[in-house]
């Protein structure tokens, strides 16, 4: 009853001498080898993901005039960013933090691309040292951008704009309506591609963003539509920019399943893109694409401990040794998750449990009510679709360390990430 839970995790995904394996690597001895909680990354999982988007955009947009940025904020190591460089795409950098990450890792200027809805003196000093492109969020940011220019020659801009629709998808992230923090509206464009003119500023591009994790393309079209209006009206010299954002969904659950099609999504997009621009006389854009989760978030699992089992009111709990400090996504916005145990996953021998992280939070929950294999204290239980927006919003709560990351290889496994340790907790402190 539990094999359509397969289908989330990774493609190379096994069931061998009834050990649950990835890639050849069995997955119960690497968490025995690492520790938990320990997150695991598919090489070949990310290599498929990223060739999915490039053969649908070579397809229906045209080889050469088209750009891949990978989401720094889904997560971010200097492996990411050598992966990054050895696929030559890009990489969204949001402050100066991130750009000092990818810089260390040898990501080139011309690869990287700052975002933040509120740019720091220390973020776009960053970012003129160290990117190609800065998408400007608001007017404030560019007056910024124009003193600074005076001493030191800009990246290209590109001007974030917020074109009053979004997805359909959690409120919280939503990004394109009206009244989002993020960009700039019509009228505030407008001024901006003047005030750059103005200023010799170079303005070369146009980026909007409606929300993540949603499965229909169909509402992405008003946005587009009202982005090449407002090209129309403000024109570029010359080669220009259009980034209608990213944020495709994928599957969490097997209730989910099948994965929206990135071939549909392409296609709707290219479609959508040339028409517009015929009808309009424009030329055509190089066209950027920001897949953010659906890049890497299958290609993570997260593995725990069971450490203890209880039944109280009715109810049993698995505790397990991680949850809400390094994945805060089900208390912020109740996200669904599944699970396999690693060891015998089809078990006929079945109950329903809950799975409990160690913090001191009644929200430390990762998954309600799932029917498991019974399970036993001390063995493993394995998250699928773990690799986006799990340890980038990780935290030391509760002193937690964040856990450790390995990259599986062709049965091999090689670590890219250790877990932190108590030193590390206290090395920034000072005791008076």
């Amino acid at each position: 009853m539990f094999e359509n839970r397969i289908p989330l995790f990774p493609k190379k995904t096994t069931i061998e001498h009834d050990q649950l394996f990835i890639n050849q690597v069995d997955i119960s001895e690497a968490a025995k080898q690492y520790g938990t909680p320990l997150y695991v990354y598919d090489q070949a999982e990310m290599d498929s993901a990223l060739n999915s988007y490039k053969s649908a955009l070579d397809k229906y947009w045209g080889i050469d005039n088209w750009g891949i940025t990978y989401a720094g904020k889904a997560y971010l190591s200097s492996h990411i960013c050598q992966w990054i460089t050895a696929n030559e795409i890009d990489l969204d950098c949001t402050g100066a933090g991130e750009i000092g990450i990818a810089a260390h890792a040898g990501v080139s200027a011309a690869h990287i691309k700052v975002h933040g809805v509120n740019k720091t003196a220390e973020d776009l000093a960053a970012a003129i040292q160290y990117s190609g492109t800065i998408i400007v969020d608001n007017l404030t940011e560019l007056n910024r951008l124009a003193v600074l220019s005076k001493a030191n020659p800009l990246p290209e801009l590109w001007l974030r704009f917020q074109p009053g629709s979004s997805v359909q998808t959690h409120s919280f992230t939503q990004t394109g309506h009206a009244g989002s923090k993020f960009g700039m509206d019509t009228e505030q464009i407008r001024f901006a591609v003047a005030f750059c003119k103005e200023n010799n500023l170079p303005v070369t591009g146009l980026h909007f963003h409606q929300g993540s994790q949603f499965r229909d393309p169909e509402p992405i079209g008003d946005g587009i539509t009202r982005a090449l209006d407002l090209v129309k009206e403000i024109g570029f010299e010359g080669d220009w920019h259009l980034s209608p954002g990213g944020g495709w969904g994928i599957a969490y659950h097997e209730t989910e399943l099948p994965d929206p099609s990135i071939d549909q999504y392409i296609q709707f997009v290219a479609a959508l893109v040339k028409e517009g621009c015929d009808q309009r006389g424009l030329t055509l854009p190089k066209l950027h694409l920001e897949p953010g989760r659906s890049l890497v978030a299958r290609a993570g699992v997260s593995v725990y401990e069971v450490n203890a089992l209880k039944t109280v009111g009715g109810k049993t709990w698995a505790l397990i040794d991680g949850g809400l400090a390094d994945n805060p996504r089900h208390a912020l916005y109740g996200a669904r998750y599944s699970c396999l145990r690693t060891n015998s996953p089809f078990s006929s021998e079945t109950q329903q449990v809950s799975l409990a992280g160690p913090y001191c939070e009644s929200g430390d929950v990762l998954i309600e009510d799932i029917d498991l294999p019974k399970l036993t204290e001390g063995e493993f239980v394995a998250i699928p679709v773990s690799g986006a927006y799990h340890l980038s919003m990780a935290s030391n709560y509760n002193g937690a360390r964040r856990p450790a990351v390995i990259l599986l290889h062709d049965g091999k496994t090689t670590l890219i990430q250790r877990r932190e340790t108590i030193k590390d907790l206290i090395d920034r402190d000072h005791l008076l």
